[in-house]
């Protein structure tokens, strides 16, 4: 892609928030240790979804997760452009800059309650990454990330529902199963973090199952 398509890019949220994420206060334990700021190689980075991760392979790694279907480029715009709107979505990718491609993902979506004064409940959604990277922590690191960033915007509890197999892997980063609902596991946030503003997107830049390794 030119330098003239990257600068016209947006990102679905301000990249800002993913700034400085308390890694240490996570359950989850990386060795060596990574974070989103340093992601363990220089080539990797992690950083909101862009308009131009359509052509970066984006819904090619999600289609290791489920099925996608034939999405075409106004499709994914459109769709992108209805969550960037709502400030509810936070789909956070990893990307090899080497080939400037997307070689993970997690989706956080925010869900407005009435319950706990009218708090705001995250699920973590539509996780992968390329199998070719396995060994790298990554898909720890795209799910604690988007965990800490759950707390950071005020949630009271991040939720998700995950295959037998992968309830070790959840529960060694700080997750519980919840009693009597299949297999729907929390992560509750006491003392969350002040909440940031759920509208993100001014000041922004204009599955395979995940490896527990």
């Amino acid at each position: 892609m030119g330098a003239s398509n990257i600068e016209q890019e947006l990102s679905l949220y301000n990249s800002s928030i993913l700034a400085n994420l308390n890694f240490a206060g996570s359950p989850a334990t990386f060795n060596p240790s990574i974070s989103a700021d340093n992601p363990g190689e220089p080539w990797l980075k992690v950083r909101p979804l862009q308009t131009g991760d359509f052509h970066r392979g984006f819904l090619q790694i999600l289609s290791q997760l489920t099925a996608v279907g034939n999405v075409s480029l106004a499709q994914f715009l459109n769709r992108f452009a209805q969550m960037r709107a709502s400030g509810d979505y936070f789909v956070t990718v990893i990307v090899d800059t080497r080939s400037d491609k997307i070689i993970g993902s997690a989706t956080l979506v925010l869900e407005h309650k009435f319950i706990h004064g009218c708090s705001v409940r995250g699920r973590l959604e539509d996780v992968v990454v390329d199998d070719t990277y396995r060994g790298k922590q990554l898909g720890k690191l795209i799910v604690v990330t988007v965990s800490l960033l759950a707390q950071r915007l005020g949630c009271y509890k991040m939720s998700l529902d995950c295959k037998d197999k992968l309830i070790p892997f959840y529960k060694s980063i700080g997750y519980v199963l919840e009693p009597g609902n299949s297999n729907t596991m929390n992560i509750r946030y006491e003392q969350p973090s002040a909440a940031v503003s759920a509208n993100h997107t001014s000041g922004s830049e204009p599955t395979l199952p995940i490896d527990p390794s």
